[in-house]
């Protein structure tokens, strides 16, 4: 009992998660005022007029196939009723006033078409109507829920990235939001469209005989049961799907980055047949899902038919008893023919829906998602340094148990250039990425004029700095419009200028269209060296106050460091420095070197004081003496 019990808590817990989930999607969709109204109204008169055209076979086989049919002129609108009867009197009066009292066979017959063509095309007018509202709803959900979760990824801390597959991100926001579109706008479907036709298709078929209609109502909800049992087995197959196609386009998205390292390894066998798992349990997931969403379809077509057979018999007795007449059991037979696809449809929709109630949850796994690093209630602007950064018994984990940083205290004075070296893994590159607050230290002050790195605004304290790294990133753009990201205002001279400090300008110029040329997929039609000259051309169309230089040089050839290093010996006058590096020759003229071992400070001093002493930085500047 105990075990029941705990089952049926567990499984109402699931409901209750996936309608709220399913309301926050919805909430994509604000004003829905905007758009169910109009659809309510589209959809009802599309429901009206397209049941008038099954309608019409009554008049139409009336007057072609009953030898008794007699034409009674009616002058007096005869009202609505929903019945043959009436239906006859409406078009009879229609009949008197356009042709007169004379009854012509071809003249009614020609009016008949008539009005089924008029119909018709209002019919298909409101659904045209109903499906561009629907479209109008779909677009603006879509864009408005793919502009949320690109912000909130933008809003997300550094840290965020490294415990997160960006081709899962990715994932997410495209594949993802693809499947809950569908999940939004046939809401609109299941609540007005197929409603709409279903009682549309009932109201007639009442109206020709209640005893048939009756069985129809009996049966119809057996269909749904049916249908509702497999459609409700469609959301744990979606869910998992969503989550292999996540870890299909991360590994497309690693291979596609890191090609060379693929063929130089000859990994492309074993990359293959990693993306052929993934695949193969993906498509498996993707046939259990049509397997069931599929059988709805055939099922439902198959109790039809069979209710069509039954019907058969006994409205054929109707018929022959004089019941109903045969024109009428005829459009009874097609109304009921087409009632089973709105409620099919409507069925069809609660599938798409569980599909994107399962993708909406991982959608809200982005846009619920904190940023660890988050500004204060009050954040004050940061203007610019006055005094120092400082660095107080810092220490720092990036998973909570190693620390990466253990006890630094370093001071970086105004205008002075501050160098950290040291072994690889030491700490040197996480120590710079603090100073922009790009992760939150767990003990210890980052002081920016005595004032905690915490109190001030994120984005103004990065106003102020510019950051140029060994791994050059650049964007799928121009030249041009890559330096640009260091100061979007700035004009094409200011570029210009900011290129000829950073010596880019003589190798743009030499491009095939020079400062428009674009450079491809993170600039993988430039060498090193000048990928990283536009990097320092942005930094310096930045003009920050801070400059935070890792590893600017290392991976270039003797030819490219050169330039470059001319280019950060411009770009380093007159501002307040940190510099990483591992050749030494790059930071002589420090005004204090920080020797940074397992995390710890173990030397600090000018580059002649260190080597005074015979420690670690001595070794480092022996060994690449001696190399």
């Amino acid at each position: 009992m105990l075990v029941q019990h705990t089952a049926r808590t567990s499984i109402t817990n699931i409901k209750h998660r996936m309608f709220k989930t399913y309301l926050r999607l919805l909430s994509f969709a604000k004003p829905l005022s905007r758009y169910t109204i109009p659809y309510f109204i589209f959809a009802a008169l599309h429901a009206v007029f397209n049941t008038v055209n099954y309608a019409m076979i009554i008049p139409i086989l009336n007057s072609m196939f009953e030898k008794d049919f007699v034409f009674t002129p009616v002058y007096e609108f005869p009202g609505l009723e929903f019945n043959t009867e009436g239906f006859n009197n409406l078009l009879c009066y229609i009949y008197t006033h356009t042709q007169g009292e004379e009854w012509h066979h071809v003249h009614f017959l020609g009016m008949l078409a008539v009005v089924t063509i008029v119909m018709n095309l209002f019919s298909n007018l409101f659904r045209y109507a109903a499906a561009m509202t629907v479209e109008r709803l779909r677009v603006n959900t879509l864009q408005r829920m793919r502009d949320e979760m690109f912000s909130r990824v933008l809003d997300m801390n550094v840290g965020y990235f490294s415990e997160q597959r960006k081709g899962d991100i990715m994932s997410k926001i495209t594949q993802d939001v693809m499947v809950v579109q569908y999940c939004i706008t046939n809401t609109l479907q299941v609540a007005f469209r197929d409603p709409f036709l279903i009682i549309g298709y009932l109201a007639l078929m009442i109206g020709i005989s209640w005893q048939l209609s009756l069985f129809a109502i009996v049966f119809l909800p057996i269909v749904g049961l049916v249908i509702g049992n497999i459609v409700k087995r469609l959301r744990h197959p979606a869910k998992r799907g969503q989550e292999r196609m996540g870890d299909m386009v991360s590994v497309l998205d690693e291979t596609l980055a890191g090609m060379k390292i693929v063929k130089g390894y000859n990994a492309a066998e074993f990359i293959a047949d990693k993306f052929k798992k993934i695949n193969a349990h993906f498509s498996q997931l993707m046939i259990s899902m049509a397997r069931r969403q599929q059988l709805a379809s055939p099922m439902s077509e198959f109790l039809g038919i069979t209710a069509v057979g039954v019907i058969l018999v006994f409205g054929g007795s109707l018929v022959v008893d004089g019941e109903i007449q045969g024109a009428g059991f005829i459009a009874f037979i097609a109304a009921f023919s087409q009632i089973t696809r709105p409620l099919r449809s409507f069925i069809d929709q609660f599938a798409n829906i569980n599909q994107g109630v399962a993708a909406g949850e991982r959608i809200f796994s982005i846009i619920d998602a904190e940023s660890e690093v988050k500004d204060m209630k009050n954040a004050r602007e940061f203007e610019g340094l006055k005094e120092s950064i400082e660095l107080k018994n810092v220490h720092f984990s990036y998973d909570g148990s190693r620390e990466v940083i253990n006890d630094v205290s370093i001071t970086i004075r105004k205008g002075e250039t501050v160098a950290l070296v040291g072994a690889s893994g030491g700490g040197k590159s996480t120590l710079s990425e603090l100073i922009p607050r790009f992760y939150d230290i767990q003990a210890g002050e980052i002081l920016f004029d005595g004032v905690s790195v915490k109190e001030f605004n994120q984005e103004s304290l990065r106003r102020k700095m510019s950051i140029v790294s060994q791994e050059t990133v650049l964007f799928n753009d121009s030249i041009e419009g890559n330096i640009l990201m260091g100061r979007p205002s700035a004009t094409h001279d200011e570029v210009v200028e900011a290129s000829k400090i950073a010596n880019a300008h003589s190798f743009i110029m030499d491009s095939p269209e020079g400062y428009e040329t674009n450079i491809g997929d993170r600039g993988t039609k430039l060498s090193g060296g000048q990928r990283q000259r536009i990097s320092i051309a942005r930094a310096v169309l930045k003009n920050p106050e801070i400059l935070i230089l890792d590893e600017a040089t290392s991976a270039l050839d003797t030819e490219s460091e050169k330039l470059v290093q001319d280019a950060l010996t411009k770009l380093l006058e007159g501002r307040t420095s940190v510099v990483i590096a591992h050749r030494l020759s790059t930071i002589y003229n420090a005004d204090r070197i920080y020797v940074i071992d397992q995390g710890r400070v173990a030397e600090q001093g000018t580059h002649q004081e260190l080597l005074a002493k015979g420690g670690i930085y001595a070794h480092l500047i022996e060994m690449q003496s001696f190399s």
